[in-house]
């Protein structure tokens, strides 16, 4: 295969990676907006297909993240490439606060509050919600009875605050990335066009010069 990589990655360094790229996030970060601005794309598309990226980067669907992008960026007719792009906003870097926001809001609109009691962390509702479906899939081929007590908690707890929580600071950061990006894009864009335009006008300059001195010589060749 043609990008096939001819030493194969292993999982520790593509995990490596995903926590910190090759040059840091911020060589990452100017990759993204780099590519972002050079789509083939009217800047008002190109910004709701950002849109779809952030906000898709405010739900708990995580792995899912470039379906709800792309799927937000197809029926707002925005840019799916930029949509995919744009989930990077959610990064390593961003999950933590991310995920502050949208369990605070989430519990706040829902009228309680997440219980840290003496039971389990929060880190350790995750741990258990992953245990149950690890058991409760096993008990499939075993005696053993499914309990999805632990499930149910990070569920009521955790996910649906998450879910309904992040979509209000989801909509404002989408938001604010559109109107930021519009004007930004739309003057990249005719930077762009009058570098090319100049471009394209040296090298006609270049070509009638050219030209130019062949037919002088040409003339001088047949003066002579």
């Amino acid at each position: 295969m043609v990008f096939k990589r001819r030493v194969p990655k292993s999982w520790p360094r593509a995990v490596l990676e995903f926590l910190w790229p090759r040059g840091g996030w911020a060589r990452a970060f100017h990759y993204v907006k780099h590519r972002m601005r050079r789509l083939p794309d009217s800047p008002e598309r190109i910004a709701r297909g950002i849109w779809a990226g952030v906000f898709a980067s405010f739900t708990p669907f995580y792995g899912f993240h470039f379906f709800i992008a792309a799927g937000l960026a197809t029926v707002m007719r925005g840019n799916v490439i930029a949509s995919l792009m744009s989930t990077f906003f959610g990064n390593p870097l961003t999950y933590v606060p991310i995920g502050v926001a949208a369990l605070s809001t989430g519990h706040w609109l829902l009228g309680g509050k997440m219980d840290e009691s003496v039971q389990r962390s929060f880190g350790g509702k995750f741990v258990d919600a992953g245990a149950d479906l690890k058991d409760n899939f096993m008990a499939i081929f075993t005696d053993a009875t499914a309990d999805w007590s632990r499930l149910g908690v990070f569920y009521d707890e955790i996910f649906f605050p998450y879910m309904v929580g992040g979509v209000l600071p989801g909509i404002f950061f989408a938001t604010l990335c559109y109107y930021l990006s519009v004007p930004v894009i739309r003057v990249y864009q005719k930077r762009r066009k009058g570098m090319i335009k100049q471009k394209l006008s040296e090298i006609k300059a270049k070509a009638a010069a050219k030209a130019e001195a062949k037919r002088k010589a040409e003339q001088h060749s047949a003066g002579e």
